[in-house]
């Protein structure tokens, strides 16, 4: 009996969620389902709350289904899914940062998004105000030889979002690294709460500005689901094209910083160059370089004209043109190769164990994909491979993106052969004003992995409640695996070649 089945056999199925059930269980059921994603049997996709309930979104890989286990929490508590499953404690420290909801029996109790300078604790539960001076914060002991401690940021030395590192090294050898994020919390879960479907639209399509485009067609499918409607043919294209174009853009962007932090600035500038014109190409196509705001609940806010198409073919052709000599130069540079072989390697195991999605997973032999395995509009009418490897070090990393890109390309031409003619959007208002209380779960592949959306719809077109799983949430602990035992330096290009996103992360 597939997982699925067992929670539909052992709970109560809530008839308003779409398209996967989510089931209501017991604290017992709870329990049972926690240990089977312990052991294996199925895949943590994420674990939150709604300020009654706790939910957790798990996948069973081989039967590629999604089900969604929920458990009261009417005594402000609920076992904890982390004691057994390691992916599910940060999740945990940020529902009771968050919400108050404690996990009992939880193997690390720190606060994770609160760092005690919000003014009020449980901000979305039972709130309290208190001081904002700082809470204090215990990085994790590292024992054996001479160790020495090294901390790096949150302010870093280039443009990039806030996160400290604890580094705990022995000599050059890194023996513990630990993160702490949090730093660029928004606030994204109560500013979703009763907002108007225009203003939580615009809210989703900035959680990660790199992933706007993946991150606001997730939770506009999710309306969609919830609502019962769904987006025109050709605007379900010009989804996909928007994402593939998002795509290339950012593996281009770290292909050349992966390489520029071996201090090899020759493939950099060129990937640099490559990619504004992907950004130059989306703006004409798209009027926008990002995309952002383009991704709507019914359709797509802007359509692709003639000259548009044209300008995303040129740029195919000039990509296929281009690309294939860096990649040789990276191929064939001896000091190169020797930065990003063996360097950073995460086990295929710890890959499973934590469900990492995209670059990340498929180095490390997780060949999941959603657009083919958990398949959505238009994917299920197009071909491409999903590229995987198993040596999972930096340079599978590269690689990955490097063949990713060459698919992304085969798509977008796809898409636009297959572009029909149509409405680009379809008014969903008196659909989601009719469906007050309706809810849905949905995933879509971004360029760094799945992201998950959940949301529940509100009286007169509002979001009641949502909530946004960037893949980062189980990505980041895997860096801190992957650099153990490599030395300091090598750090920034592990880290690159992750490129967790800070914002995704901390909503």
């Amino acid at each position: 009996m597939s997982y699925r089945a067992t929670l539909l056999e052992l709970g109560t199925p809530v008839e308003a969620h779409r398209p996967w059930p989510r089931v209501v269980v017991d604290r017992e059921v709870w329990w049972r389902a926690a240990l089977e994603v312990a052991q294996g049997h199925a895949t943590l996709l994420a674990l939150w709350s709604d300020g009654r309930e706790v939910h957790m979104a798990v996948l069973d890989e081989a039967a590629g289904e999604v089900s969604i286990a929920s458990l009261a929490c009417t005594n402000g508590r609920f076992p904890s899914v982390g004691r057994t499953h390691p992916p599910a404690v940060r999740f945990e420290r940020a529902i009771v940062d968050l919400y108050g909801l404690i996990a009992e029996d939880a193997t690390d109790t720190r606060p994770w998004p609160d760092h005690g300078r919000w003014g009020v604790r449980h901000p979305l539960g039972a709130a309290q105000a208190c001081a904002a001076e700082g809470l204090p914060y215990t990085f994790l002991p590292a024992e054996g030889p001479p160790l020495h401690q090294i901390p790096v940021g949150p302010v870093h030395a280039g443009i990039i979002e806030p996160g400290h590192f604890r580094f705990h090294a022995n000599g050059e050898t890194v023996v513990r690294l630990e993160e702490r994020l949090g730093y660029v919390h928004k606030g994204i879960e109560g500013l979703m709460r009763g907002a108007p479907l225009a203003r939580a639209v615009q809210l989703a399509g900035r959680v990660s500005g790199d992933s706007t485009v993946a991150i606001a067609l997730a939770f506009a499918r999710a309306v969609e689901a919830a609502a019962g409607v769904e987006a025109p043919p050709r605007a379900q294209i010009l989804r996909a094209v928007m994402a593939e174009l998002e795509r290339v853009a950012n593996h281009l962007g770290d292909f050349g910083a992966i390489c520029n932090d071996a201090s090899f600035s020759l493939i950099h500038a060129h990937c640099g160059a490559l990619r504004e014109q992907v950004l130059r190409c989306s703006n004409a196509a798209f009027g926008h370089r990002l995309m952002m705001d383009r991704v709507v609940p019914g359709g797509v806010a802007r359509d692709l004209g003639e000259a548009g198409a044209a300008n995303i073919r040129a740029l195919i052709a000039y990509i296929r043109q281009h690309l294939p000599e860096l990649v040789r130069i990276y191929d064939r540079t001896a000091s190169l190769q020797d930065r990003t072989v063996t360097t950073g390697i995460l086990k295929p195991d710890l890959a499973r164990q934590y469900g990492a999605g995209g670059y990340v997973g498929r180095a490390s032999g997780r060949a999941f994909d959603t657009r083919r395995d958990v398949v959505y509009p238009p994917y299920d009418m197009l071909r491409f491979d999903v590229p995987a490897r198993t040596a999972g070090d930096v340079d599978a990393r590269v690689w990955i993106r490097i063949e990713e890109i060459t698919q992304s390309l085969s798509i977008i031409e796809q898409c636009l052969e297959k572009l029909p003619e149509g409405a680009i959007a379809i008014s969903v208002e008196s659909a989601i004003a009719d469906a007050a209380g309706k809810e849905a779960t949905m995933l879509v592949e971004g360029f760094r992995g799945d992201v998950l959306a959940w949301v529940r719809l509100g009286a007169g077109g509002t979001i009641a409640n949502a909530y946004i799983r960037d893949p980062s949430w189980l990505q980041w602990p895997l860096l801190e695996a992957a650099i153990e035992g490599n030395i300091v330096a090598d750090f920034p290009i592990c880290n690159k070649s992750f490129n967790c996103s800070y914002s995704g992360h901390d909503l």
